[in-house]
């Protein structure tokens, strides 16, 4: 009778507290992987000059009445630091762009980031199921405009987490960090 009442006891408690295995409570990858906030950066390549305002900034005011050399090797964009103008909120007016190309022609241009990326989707290359549990959680995206004599281009580069290593043998390599093209225009 005692073990009757006992096991009863037990049950209740079980019943009542959860067996937990982690100290932290499982959270989903959210599917598609959105943001609300960017980090962003503007380059020019072979310009005469070239001026990208965005979020009421001239992002490239440093190099803005200076010519631009060409990309600095075929993996430019790979290459590209982080984006240093951060925290941006989703999404600021249009960036404005003016510059002159190599055959001294000027242009100007209007790039709606906004419209671009109207679903907020984070842009990536890694399957669902590659990415851990909890990842994805106010992701912060890098968002780059790109000139390039007479194209503008709109990239974007997010470090998304990986269940595996991406370099055989790296134990600090569970991300991928891939360069997406999103948009161009030829002017």
């Amino acid at each position: 009778m005692l073990a009757v009442v006992l096991i009863s006891l037990l049950a209740a408690c079980h019943a009542a507290a959860p067996i937990t295995l982690s100290s932290q409570p499982y959270v989903p990858t959210p599917w598609p992987v959105t943001f609300k906030k960017h980090d962003f950066a503007a380059y020019c390549y072979n310009t005469r000059r070239c001026s990208v305002i965005y979020a009421n900034d001239n992002v490239t005011r440093a190099v803005a009445n200076s010519p631009s050399g060409p990309p600095p090797t075929p993996d430019y964009r790979e290459r590209w630091s982080n984006a240093s103008f951060l925290g941006v909120s989703n999404f600021p007016p249009p960036a404005r762009v003016r510059w002159t190309s190599i055959d001294d022609i000027e242009h100007e241009a209007v790039v709606d980031l906004a419209e671009i990326f109207r679903d907020e989707h984070v842009l990536h290359r890694v399957a669902r199921e590659d990415i851990p549990d909890g990842w994805g959680q106010d992701v912060r995206p890098n968002i780059y405009i790109e000139v390039n004599d007479r194209k503008v281009s709109v990239l974007m580069r997010t470090h998304v987490a990986t269940r595996e290593p991406q370099v055989p043998g790296n134990v600090y390599s569970n991300f991928r960090s891939d360069t997406i093209l999103v948009w161009s225009k030829t002017y």
